[in-house]
Formats: C-alpha cells, sequence, structure tokens
C-alpha cells in the first residue's frame, strides 16, 4: 500500500532567470570562440599547405573538431535551454552531451589521421619552411588564448562550454608545441621535428579526450554523477527515525551541472509520512547535492517478513 508520492520542488530553476542568464553567457562566449577558432583553422590550414608543416596541419585537424565542436556546443546551449514541454519532459539539456560525445570521436578521428599522416613523413621527409611555420603558431597562440580567456567562466556550468573549453585549451598546447618545433627546425634543419611535434599534439590530447568521453558516456547511460556513492545515500536515509527501508534508489543526471534522483522509501507505522519525506528531501539536497528529488512513501514492507529491497 503506497502512501503516495512526494515531489521536492526545490531546484525547478530550468526557465528561472538564473538559468537563461547562464545560458546566455555560454551562448555568447561560445559564439565568440567559434569566430576566434575559425580564422585559426583558416590561417593554420592555409600556413600548413605554404609551409609544408604536418604540425600545423595536426593544430588545423584540431582547430577543425574545434569549429564543428563549438557549433554544435552552441546549437546544443540554445536549443538546450528550452524549457520542457510535453514531448521533452526533462527538457534539452541532454543535447549537451550529445554535442560533446561528438566531439571526443572527432578529435579521435583527427588524432588517427595525424598519426597516419606523421608515419608517411618518417618514411619519406618533406622540407618545411619553419619561419612561416612559426609566424602562423604565433597567430594561433595568441588567438587561442582569447578563445580561453571568453570560454573559461563557463566551464563549470555547461559540458559543451567544458567540451570547448578543453579542446581550445590543448589546442593552445598545440601552438606552443609547433612554436617550439618551428625554432628547431630553423636552427637543426632536421626535418623529423615537424613529424614528431606532430604525433606530441595528437598524443597530448587524446588522454583529456578520453576523460571527456567517459564523462559524458556516463550521463547517457544515466550512470551515478561523479562524486556521490548510492551506498551513503541509503546508509543516510534509513538512518533517519521512521525509516524503516529504502529501495528503488536511482541518481542521474541530464546534463554535467543537475542531479536528480527517486527513491521509495518504508516507514513505520507510527511515522508521518509527509514529515519523513521532507526530510529525506532536505538531506538529498544539501548533503548530496540532488536538488529534484521523487520520494514515494510507502508502509508496505515494514510488516512481518517484509522482503528486503535494494
Amino acid at each position: 500500500m503506497s502512501e503516495g508520492h512526494g515531489h521536492h520542488d526545490h531546484d525547478h530553476s530550468h526557465g528561472s532567470g538564473h538559468h537563461d542568464h547562464t545560458t546566455g553567457a555560454s551562448g555568447r562566449a561560445l559564439t565568440a570562440a567559434l569566430l576566434l577558432t575559425s580564422s585559426v583553422l583558416v590561417i593554420e590550414l592555409v600556413g600548413a599547405f605554404l609551409y609544408n608543416s604536418l604540425a600545423l596541419l595536426s593544430d588545423a585537424a584540431h582547430m577543425l573538431t574545434d569549429v564543428a565542436a563549438l557549433a554544435i556546443a552552441l546549437m546544443a546551449v540554445r536549443i538546450g535551454g528550452r524549457a520542457p514541454d510535453d514531448k521533452r519532459t526533462f527538457g534539452y539539456k541532454r543535447l549537451e552531451i550529445l554535442a560533446a560525445t561528438f566531439n571526443a570521436f572527432l578529435l579521435f578521428a583527427a588524432a588517427a589521421y595525424v598519426l597516419a599522416e606523421a608515419v608517411g613523413r618518417f618514411r619519406d621527409p618533406e622540407p618545411v619552411a619553419a619561419n612561416g611555420m612559426l609566424a602562423v603558431a604565433v597567430l594561433g597562440l595568441i588567438i587561442n588564448v582569447i578563445s580561453m580567456r571568453v570560454l573559461v567562466a563557463g566551464r563549470g556550468e555547461s559540458m559543451a562550454v567544458k567540451g570547448a573549453y578543453l579542446e581550445v585549451w590543448s589546442d593552445a598546447i598545440g601552438s606552443v608545441g609547433v612554436i617550439l618545433g618551428a625554432i628547431l627546425i630553423r636552427f637543426t634543419g632536421k626535418l623529423w621535428i615537424d613529424p614528431i611535434v606532430a604525433i606530441g599534439i595528437a598524443l597530448w590530447v587524446l588522454p583529456r579526450t578520453w576523460a571527456l568521453l567517459r564523462d559524458t558516456t556516463n550521463v547517457l547511460l544515466e550512470g551515478v554523477p561523479k562524486g556521490i556513492d548510492l551506498g551513503d545515500i541509503r546508509t543516510e536515509i534509513s538512518a533517519l527515525a521512521g525509516v524503516c527501508d529504502v529501495h528503488d534508489l536511482h541518481v542521474w543526471s541530464m546534463a554535467i551541472s543537475d542531479v536528480n534522483g527517486t527513491v521509495h522509501i518504508a516507514i513505520t507505522d507510527d511515522a508521518d509520512g509527509e514529515d519523513v519525506r521532507l526530510r529525506v528531501a532536505a538531506l538529498l539536497e544539501q548533503r548530496f547535492g540532488i536538488g529534484h528529488a521523487t520520494i514515494q512513501i510507502e508502509r508496505d514492507p515494514c510488516g512481518e517478513g517484509a522482503r528486503p529491497h535494494r
């Protein structure tokens, strides 16, 4: 016999002024970063072919994924900011996660291409115009740093902005690598330095790409968000007065910065269901940061021979 459903509605800010402000800020940051990154992409692609530099091409490949990812992320933030409706009851925030996942796959593909090209360069070294390569890399680094400044404020709020920041940051490191490579080629004349730098850039970004893919996959699989332990939640709810069983506990997130939960709680005959529900809701929010929890209160499993639930 279920006593009913309780909804803790503390954080229904999906359409609030704060959320709109955050979405607007993310959108503006992504638009600015998209324009800046597109300019670097064009400059590096032209430079890669003019000066025959695989290192520049490697950086440009990451820039291409940047541009694609920023465009998708911008679309995700714009659409993701829409309020829930009767068709999409959780809204559109999951689009940010899809954008970030696609972004990670693009980076893997770009890295694979550069590694394959680098192997060819080792077999058959090609001349590289180091001065031109250096000039393009310095310009790329300057624009990357500006993009990072634009994105840094929103990277904790939005998975899409976090993914974009990650890529621009790795591209800035890539530009530094190209600059060092160009200086070394200029003074030593060793052509193998160019593919070595290209490989270094490709390998540099892979662990970060893997971490991003792991995070987004966890969200897509409705996994428990990082930093939350279901065992701790079960233990703390069970310790509340009037609670005799906790089951059907689920915690997940729709995007990086929101956490949802549902739980069924069996209470003793003398406990007040509404009082227990409010105390559980307060515990979930204050102790675990679960701002939107659906709590169902039940009396059935507390009798003799109650079967344990997980």
